[in-house]
């Protein structure tokens, strides 16, 4: 979900010139991360050493190299390593062996419990564990976990700390975001910190459950405040709640329209990297914009079974969450999608140790989904397509112009949102056009 138009306005424009780079380009007086200086690096080992120590971040190298690794759910697979992204590199390989997908879980914030051959940590939202629109690295971490660990949000609540509720009107929604400037609506819980996490990690993050309340609402704010893609088309603002079937899985949105549900979260991710957007405060940025610490990325595939990669930026990684969504359409134009709370949310958390992702990558077990954001629209579809064709030359043996090509020909560009200040492009690719030893090879990790 996007910020308010006094800070952030769909129509600011930049310089146009392609810049190559991570974030974008050309925006100035603290609208955003689009800086003209992070462009045009060139990958070398020594700069990706460099940026696994933050105290050495720099924002130039950063967009010099992305890594893909993949996922692997058979026995001691062996993958490639490092590839870089963004810029005309050669991916460089090294082989590892890794003990198949463990079903084991971990402990944390209630009493421990066993699940699938191993502790799971209990978070329930509360003042002390969920704070308004933002990734705060200064609170103290509400739980520590360890690498195979499972957490089980329950019970966590809807927007605006728990305000949003069946009944509530638009204004009183709209006067609530108004009341916290550069804050989202989301309601935040974490941070979780886990253990030998740091930059320069993957956290591979396996959504184990999935379950909404039984009421969602989706709403766009009225037109002054300037949110959703069609703001000066629908002034008025309106929010609608709607009841959720959730033996059948489907809500009806009007008489004879009923909509099927795929509950997912439109928000988790990792505390961010420096420099990546103006922080409210010293350590404290919006959940608005998504990056490449994942965060309010609103890819509506991330359902139950998926596995979302996202690359670690600070020590513990530091988990943060919200934004339940019952089922989302691909862009999300008016602002929200139908929002709501979970019965339980669970993840299990697989620490990868020094795989230097610049973005997250998604896997699904049909596709691998790689992603590309951008303030500018055309920049983020760039930037996912460079990501897909290295990802398929360094994973599938594949020159980069034949990667080009498969990617025109096989692999669906998708507009992931357009209303959370950097718009989001993916890119499926099916895992359906690989057999055989080149199928069973292929992985994110």
């Amino acid at each position: 979900m996007r910020n308010d138009a006094e800070h952030y306005s769909a129509e600011e424009t930049h310089a146009h010139h392609f810049c190559g780079n991570l974030f974008g380009c050309g925006e100035e007086n603290g609208t955003g991360i689009f800086r003209e200086d992070i462009k045009d690096a060139v990958f070398t080992k020594r700069a990706a050493d460099r940026l696994l120590h933050m105290d050495e971040f720099n924002q130039e190298q950063l967009d010099g190299f992305v890594t893909a690794r993949g996922l692997s759910r058979r026995s001691m697979l062996r993958a490639s390593s490092f590839m870089s992204l963004l810029v005309a590199t050669g991916p460089w390989f090294t082989k590892l062996a890794h003990a198949a997908d463990s079903l084991g879980a971990g402990g944390g914030g209630g009493p421990k419990k066993k699940d699938e051959g191993g502790p799971v940590h209990t978070v329930e939202c509360n003042d002390k564990t969920t704070h308004l629109g933002v990734f705060d690295t200064n609170l103290e971490p509400i739980l520590k976990i360890d690498s195979g660990d499972t957490v089980s949000y329950v019970n966590t609540w809807s927007h605006f700390m728990n305000q949003m509720q069946p009944g509530v009107p638009i204004d009183t929604l709209a006067k609530i975001r108004l009341a916290n400037p550069g804050k989202g609506p989301h309601s935040i819980i974490g941070p979780i910190y886990v253990n030998g996490a740091d930059p320069g990690d993957v956290l591979e993050i396996r959504y184990k459950k999935i379950r909404p309340f039984n009421w969602a609402g989706v709403f766009n704010n009225p037109g002054s405040i300037g949110t959703g893609l069609l703001a000066k088309d629908f002034p008025e603002g309106q929010v609608k709640y709607m009841n959720l079937d959730l033996t059948r899985m489907t809500t009806e949105f009007a008489t004879d329209i009923h909509v099927p549900l795929r509950p997912f979260q439109g928000t988790l991710g990792v505390a961010p990297p420096d420099g990546f957007y103006p922080p409210l405060s010293p350590g404290v940025t919006s959940s608005v914009p998504p990056g490449p610490h994942a965060g309010n990325v609103d890819l509506s595939e991330m359902v139950e079974g998926t596995t979302m990669f996202i690359p670690v930026w600070k020590p513990g990684g530091l988990i943060y969450t919200g934004d339940s969504h019952a089922v989302q359409g691909d862009g999300e134009i008016c602002l929200t999608a139908l929002e709501t709370r979970m019965q339980e949310l669970r993840i299990q958390v697989i620490l990868h140790k020094q795989k230097n992702f610049a973005w997250p990558i998604a896997e699904t077990d049909t596709h691998w989904i790689l992603l590309g954001m951008d303030k500018d629209l055309n920049l983020a579809m760039t930037l996912t397509a460079q990501n897909a064709i290295n990802f398929l030359a360094s994973r599938a043996r594949l020159t980069k112009l034949d990667a080009y090509a498969l990617c025109s020909i096989a692999v669906s560009f998708r507009v992931t949102q357009v209303v959370d200040i950097t718009r989001g492009v993916h890119a499926m690719i099916p895992k359906s056009l690989f057999a055989g030893a080149l199928r069973n090879q292929i992985a994110v990790v």
